[in-house]
């Protein structure tokens, strides 16, 4: 009998070790956190753009909630803006590549944590209004081209395509402003074309009737990588379990994004200002699944190349210690 009773406190015990999970036994609580990791909830910056759908879609399907972390997207005015936050307001943010080598050259501590994009056709384009004389990239010797930022990826890839068409760089006239004024500027006529990404290049076609001049996404610029996400050093020194996680469910999500071009686009209509007509047309690039040097070389060679930086930027410094293809 004593044997008997010693077994029955035994279950009991296990029983409500199981129901707790304050044994250990499955190394974390029942709620699916995460014990290893430094800190389970992250504030990641975002704008309202195509490469960042993984995340939307990692939300939706609770891929962060069952690794045990808790993401917040924070909606940024601009991708500088969110650089600025880290470490602040911030966790990581998402930005172009040239946004975040650029703020690296400058002097802020910045590590890649994964690649967000990387361009397809039609991606990312120069668009002009329907009825412009505007219909072939090298047309116009001096061309009026609106962007978001003279120092970020439209300018740079601009220049690049245009220069491939034999119309000269410093001729090329640079308006900054943001992608939701470029329309209203096409037709106004202050810009012969507007350097565009997706969601805005589908959304100006239905809108204004908007036509593409030439895809920035070929030549010298095919398959550029556009963007990814990065942490300030300090904060990626202090978590690398959680940035670890973190680039272990991105690639998760990576992954649906990119064998699920519709999911994508679904996903548009919750964040990114579009109905669901326009959302099943816009063009979906690639969603990386992880940290490549040898691609992201080429952007940081190209900033070079065009003196957007003022020496050669050697990315693998960039990466977390022991990051591998």
């Amino acid at each position: 009998m004593a044997t008997r009773a010693k077994a029955l406190r035994l279950v009991a015990v296990l029983t409500t070790c199981v129901l707790t999970a304050s044994c250990g036994l499955f190394g974390g609580s029942s709620d699916g956190a995460n014990a290893d990791i430094e800190r389970n909830v992250l504030r990641i910056g975002v704008l309202p753009v195509v490469d960042v759908a993984p995340l939307r879609i990692a939300l939706t399907e609770k891929l962060f909630e069952k690794a045990g972390l808790q993401v917040n997207l924070v909606t940024q005015p601009s991708e500088q803006e969110a650089i600025k936050q880290l470490g602040t307001t911030l966790d990581l943010t998402w930005a172009t590549h040239v946004s975040i080598f650029r703020a690296v050259a400058e002097g802020t501590e910045l590590q890649l944590q994964g690649e967000a994009y990387q361009a397809g056709p039609n991606s990312m384009a120069l668009v002009a209004k329907s009825d412009s004389d505007y219909d072939d990239p090298g047309k116009k010797d001096a061309p009026r081209i609106a962007v978001n930022s003279e120092t970020d990826i439209g300018a740079l890839t601009t220049r690049a395509v245009l220069d491939t068409a034999a119309v000269e760089k410093q001729k090329i006239k640079f308006t900054n402003m943001p992608f939701a004024d470029m329309e209203a500027a096409l037709i106004g006529g202050s810009v012969d074309a507007a350097f565009m990404i997706e969601p805005f290049i589908t959304k100006a076609q239905r809108k204004i009737g908007a036509k593409i001049v030439t895809d920035t996404a070929r030549g010298p610029t095919l398959d550029f990588p556009m963007s990814g996400y990065a942490s300030s050093k300090k904060f990626a020194e202090e978590n690398p379990k959680t940035m670890k996680l973190f680039r272990d469910v991105l690639r998760q999500a990576q992954q649906r994004a990119q064998s699920n071009k519709l999911a994508v686009q679904d996903s548009l209509t919750s964040y990114a200002d579009v109905d669901a007509p326009t959302a099943a047309l816009v063009s979906v690039g690639t969603f990386p699944l992880s940290l490549n040097p040898i691609r992201l070389q080429r952007v940081a060679d190209m900033m070079d190349t065009e003196d957007v930086l003022s020496g050669r930027l050697d990315v693998q410094q960039l990466l977390p210690p022991g990051t591998t293809n």
